[in-house]
């Protein structure tokens, strides 16, 4: 088979948009090994370049990061490879960093594909050569391209006769894994979908291709991160280029690990096109999510604002002014939208489990109307409509700017005015401030859905409700066995002085999280799940029934039937 050699300064252009395919990040692993006396095979497909080693010695010899086997070798060492996921393959980088005088001289390799339950008995299957037999040099990268191949699940690499090999990474393209039911959500931009990450601007901490790997990683090294800016108004960017045109509903921007470096905010645009690369300044690129702010080490679910009917191909996601992300999930169709809606609940999956399928909870309806994601609370994703009120154990996962001091004798933490009480009622209104308790029951959910039919608002107050727990003594009047979510759902004032349902969007709460609504916005009365819940309410009222305490809104038919989708 003919091969190409590329210099390094050749990488981008010829394996810039492809998938390492062999990667431990996707699950690619190491089934078997002719010989690793001196250095284990798993090294291989480790993510991070291969450190040096020298003078350090174990019981075996000198250590190297890497994969090495004995000397006087009379044929060849080899090393079997599954890969992370199937795929098609263009080429190999082939590194023998800090392996001098005891490199491997040659190397060729094999692929397979098969579905042999023994993954480990694979040394007498029928192997294709795709790589003949090339030199390598001491101490660096060798990078060879290939006409690309069929889809292959294992690899061969092959050394002769014997020494040491550092990093091996094969590069090609996924071969998607989707649903059957075009009208079945899932993410769109999984690398196991056949999502590719196409361009980024800069990729100086951590590369672009990250951010759709499965998983949530393990810190900061397998994310995507750019270089600091000195520049005012600086913006980094990356185009993903989905694994199938689709309709596109909710995302997650996660910034897992990154504490004090995750972008200030972001946004999303999204267009239709046949080019593999888009131009990123092109003006086909339509929003599709208006710029939101972020914050540190969590997961944020924000609702696009793509029509349903328009159909993308690619998406660019824009940080101001730099920093990290972990994943990057975009939830949406390959078909028609047929009253089916992405939800929440299946991301743990995908985020959870390296190998999974990224299909998301196919929700099954006949009904007909807006139906509203209800998505996890967070304070980014809340931050027009009000305050999320909650601790963090991880001090620096809470929002920028929070004030947390010691209390209590070294105790406990305060999480300082995370809320403040507003009120803008006249003296002559005679408002007063005060704590009232709700005790609320759950509502009636069918179909995974709870039915959306009044919303009200405050207009002189701002208004907090915090979840109160149970359990309390033997006789008294505290729930015993309280509920732990519940649903907070929003919409803006609209020019015609009634909610603007464009802006409509609902949220999953905990026990653990206390919200805030600000000033006038429209919600729906406290909703909760499962089972009852008290909550304390700080507010300011008139307490004469007035409609200057609260404006209440019946959604008429106009309205269509709105249901709230659980995740």
């Amino acid at each position: 088979m003919s091969y190409q050699k590329i210099s390094l300064e050749g990488f981008p252009a010829t394996f810039g948009s492809t998938t390492e395919l062999s990667s431990v990040a996707l699950g690619g692993k190491v089934t078997n090994v002719s010989d690793e006396f001196f250095a284990q095979a798993y090294n291989l497909l480790l993510v991070e370049p291969a450190p040096s080693l020298k003078g350090q010695f174990g019981p075996n010899g000198a250590l190297y990061s890497g994969w090495e086997s004995r000397r006087h070798n009379p044929t060849y060492d080899w090393c079997i490879i599954k890969l992370g996921t199937t795929g098609t393959i263009l080429g190999f980088d082939i590194d023998t960093s800090h392996f001098s005088g005891n490199e491997a001289p040659e190397v060729s390799v094999d692929a397979l594909h098969s579905s042999e339950p023994d993954e480990h008995n694979l040394t007498d299957a029928q192997w294709t050569e795709i790589l003949p037999r090339v030199p390598l040099g001491p101490s660096s990268r060798h990078l060879f391209k290939i006409t690309e191949t069929t889809a292959f699940n294992y690899i061969k690499l092959n050394m002769y006769p014997d020494g040491g090999i550092a990093r091996f990474r094969v590069y090609g393209h996924v071969a998607p894994v989707q649903p059957t039911d075009d009208s079945e959500p899932f993410d769109l931009a999984h690398v196991f979908a056949g999502g590719r990450v196409v361009f980024t601007s800069d990729q100086h901490f951590g590369v672009g291709s990250n951010l759709i790997l499965p998983g949530r990683g393990k810190d900061m090294g397998d994310g995507w991160e750019t270089k600091r800016s000195r520049q005012k108004g600086h913006k980094d960017w990356v185009i993903l280029k989905l694994g199938a045109p689709g309709r596109l509903q909710i995302t997650e921007i996660d910034t897992a690990h990154f504490k004090g470096n995750f972008p200030n905010s972001c946004e999303l645009h999204a267009l239709n096109t046949a080019i593999d690369v888009p131009e990123s300044d092109s003006d086909a690129w339509i929003p599709i999510l208006s710029r939101v702010k972020l914050g540190p080490h969590r997961r944020h679910h924000f609702q696009l604002e793509a029509s349903p009917d328009d159909v993308f191909t690619h998406v660019r996601l824009t940080i101001y002014p730099d920093g990290g992300i972990k994943r990057v999930r975009i939830i949406g169709t390959r078909g028609k939208t047929t009253g089916q809606v992405a939800t929440t609940a299946s991301l743990e999956a995908i985020n959870n489990d390296e190998q999974s399928i990224p299909v998301v909870k196919k929700v099954a309806s006949t009904v007909t109307g807006t139906i509203i994601p209800v998505l996890q609370l967070t304070p980014e994703a809340f931050v027009q409509y009000g305050q999320v009120i909650q601790a963090y154990g991880d001090h620096a996962a809470a929002p920028p700017g929070a004030k947390i001091t010691p209390a209590n004798g070294g105790t406990a933490s305060k999480f300082h005015k995370l809320a403040l009480p507003r009120s803008c009622y006249s003296e002559e209104m005679g408002a007063t401030h005060g704590l009232s308790v709700y005790r609320c029951n759950p509502v009636p959910v069918e179909d995974g859905k709870v039915s959306l039919t009044v919303l009200e608002r405050h207009p002189y107050t701002n208004q907090a409700f915090i979840p109160m727990g149970g359990g309390g003594f033997s006789g008294d009047e505290a729930i015993r066995e309280p509920g732990n979510t519940y649903l907070v759902v929003v919409a803006l004032n609209g020019s015609d002085d009634k909610p603007d349902l464009s802006t409509l969007r609902a949220f999953i709460a905990s026990a653990a999280q206390g919200i805030m609504y600000n000033t006038a916005v429209w919600h729906q009365p406290m909703t909760v799940l499962e089972k009852p819940m008290d909550f304390t309410c700080v507010e300011t009222q008139i307490g004469n029934g007035d409609k200057a305490d609260c404006e209440i809104l019946d959604l008429d038919d106009a309205n269509g039937v709105i249901k709230l989708q659980l995740p």
